[in-house]
């Protein structure tokens, strides 16, 4: 199964790089898919080390996918890594292995350690649009401008229906970001 993470990394200095990533869970070990030209490919390479950080707060997410935020962490226990401050749980991971064919890489991972700091309230209707509105905003050269902007209406009466002050915060921050985009 896949699951949505704020996946860090840290550059050459030692500083953190944040960025939404799916990776296949499990308890012993997991496979990161990163986009071999993405600053998360390289770094991972280079260090061998990561945190899948899982958090519910989407505002994350939206920073994350589309900027390069300097978000608020604290130093893995394990491994040189950077752990999420609004993170519910993470798990530090070591590089077993590495594919690099096709764009995207797929790197085999151990699980070495991890934390918890706060049950994880999930996704509802408004977070998980929200997502799916970040994963478009990724892709926009993929979709006519006028499919993007009736996906995001649909997406915002969801968020305005279903969502909270943070989720609105998320996908007002995305709808600009859009806006800036297509202008």
């Amino acid at each position: 199964m896949i699951i949505e993470t704020i996946f860090s990394t840290l550059d050459p200095q030692g500083n953190p790089n944040f960025a939404p990533m799916g990776v296949v869970w499990g308890e012993e070990e997991m496979v990161v898919r990163p986009f071999r030209n993405t600053h998360t490919y390289r770094y991972l390479m280079d260090t061998g080390y990561g945190v899948a950080n899982v958090t519910d707060d989407v505002l994350l997410f939206v920073q994350s996918a589309l900027t390069d935020p300097c978000l608020p962490w604290f130093p893995a226990r394990y491994i040189p890594g950077a752990v999420l401050c609004a993170a519910c749980f993470w798990r530090e991971l070591v590089v077993k292995e590495a594919h690099h064919t096709g764009e995207r890489a797929e790197i085999r991972c151990r699980v070495v350690g991890g934390g918890w700091q706060r049950d994880f309230l999930g996704f509802n209707r408004g977070r998980n649009a929200i997502i799916e509105a970040t994963i478009m905003a990724t892709r926009l050269h993929l979709y006519p401008e006028q499919q993007v902007w009736a996906e995001l209406q649909r997406s915002e009466e969801i968020v305005r229906k279903t969502g909270g002050e943070r989720e609105c915060e998320a996908m007002e921050y995305l709808l600009d970001w859009i806006r800036r985009q297509l202008q």
